[in-house]
């Protein structure tokens, strides 16, 4: 019966492989929720690879599952590997308990999970396997440029949007406060900046709702709203369009979609990609590894050459930047630890209970 079922298997690729060419493609990579040009994870992840791929002349695609379940995810990894794929990248959390499995099924396919570490629907029992590297990012240092640089090019009031409080999300939030509050006490000025103007959406996905209440925010004068929301920035984008009024991207550069991007709270993705993929074709795999990219490995970014900033300069950038580079300032990621931060610092009393930075998921 073994026998039969893989004579079957073998016969179902050769057969998909003969209706497409017989064209193999080594690198794969399936996406998350929306398409490759979502201008956030997606878009970002797969340029990476593109650049990469092209300049080495390695076949590359990417796959679009059916849906969003787990099982969607392992059916388009499977295909990806059917097709050919030694090396499979997936961008997001949302891929944590597909990977999880897949690497087991596919011992012989390396697996890089962007923001996300395999388990089986339990963080206590992950398990980072030999053919996988889970990819993390410093999204607090990044939340903190954002606020740091929206503080120092003039404004003083500050809204943020997180989508779902996952702890990346939890994390811009937290570095985003901590770069505002710092600025603020260098510049010796007051931010209305609080609970009143700080909530997660609960959603990624964009929704007119969204929209209705980032332009409440604006026309009570909130000046900037920070969106780590995933698709909810579009949303965010046309309000500050209607308000004349500014937003801040998220996880790539979003500088090119609406003239009020004030500037976007980045993580490298592609660079992040394309050194995964060396150290792979190199023979050099991390295999087993969980690494969390920094300042200090360039994991985190504001892209000033497209940010809209007058004052903020690029020589201030560098030199708040250096800072976090070579530790000098040690930005906060959770709560108990901004607290510490606004002590350490002479920030004054922290104008946030736990609740409004971390209120868990039901």
């Amino acid at each position: 019966m073994k026998k039969v079922f893989g004579f079957t298997l073998l016969f179902l690729s050769v057969f998909l492989l003969a209706a497409c060419g017989g064209r193999t493609y080594v690198i794969g990579m399936v996406t998350d929720v929306g398409d490759i040009d979502d201008e956030s994870f997606n878009q970002g992840t797969w340029e990476g690879i593109v650049e990469y791929a092209e300049a080495n002349d390695i076949s590359h695609r990417y796959y679009q599952p059916e849906g969003e379940s787990k099982e969607d995810y392992l059916d388009a990894i499977d295909l990806a590997v059917r097709r050919g794929a030694e090396i499979v990248i997936t961008p997001g959390f949302m891929f944590e308990e597909a990977i999880y499995e897949a690497q087991s099924l596919y011992p012989d396919v390396m697996f890089v999970l962007l923001d996300g570490i395999p388990h089986p629907g339990d963080y206590a029992q992950s398990d980072v396997a030999d053919n996988t590297v889970s990819i993390f990012y410093a999204e607090h240092e990044s939340g903190f440029l954002a606020g740091y640089a929206a503080v120092k090019e003039g404004m003083t009031s500050l809204g943020y949007f997180g989508g779902v409080p996952v702890p990346p999300v939890v994390r811009f939030g937290v570095g985003y406060i901590a770069g505002a509050y710092y600025a603020a006490e260098e510049l010796g000025v007051t931010l209305d900046f609080g609970p009143n103007n700080y909530e997660y959406r609960y959603s990624f996905a964009p929704d007119d709702t969204h929209r209705t209440r980032a332009a409440a925010w604006f026309d009570r004068d909130v000046e900037v709203i920070f969106s780590a929301a995933g698709g909810v920035g579009s949303n965010v984008m046309a309000a500050a369009q209607t308000a004349d009024a500014w937003m801040i991207g998220v996880d790539v550069d979003q500088g090119a979609l609406n003239d009020h991007v004030l500037t976007s709270a980045m993580k490298s993705l592609g660079v992040s990609v394309q050194q995964m993929l060396e150290l792979y074709f190199d023979g050099e795999f991390p295999g087993g590894e969980v690494r969390t990219l920094t300042a200090t490995e360039d994991g985190v970014a504001l892209p000033m050459e497209s940010s809209r900033f007058t004052n903020f300069t690029q020589a201030d950038y560098d030199e708040i930047f250096g800072l976090l580079a070579d530790g000098t300032i040690e930005v906060p990621e959770s709560y108990s630890e901004l607290l510490t931060f606004f002590s350490d610092n002479n920030l004054g009393d922290l104008p946030f209970d736990e609740e409004d930075v971390e209120p868990g998921l039901d």
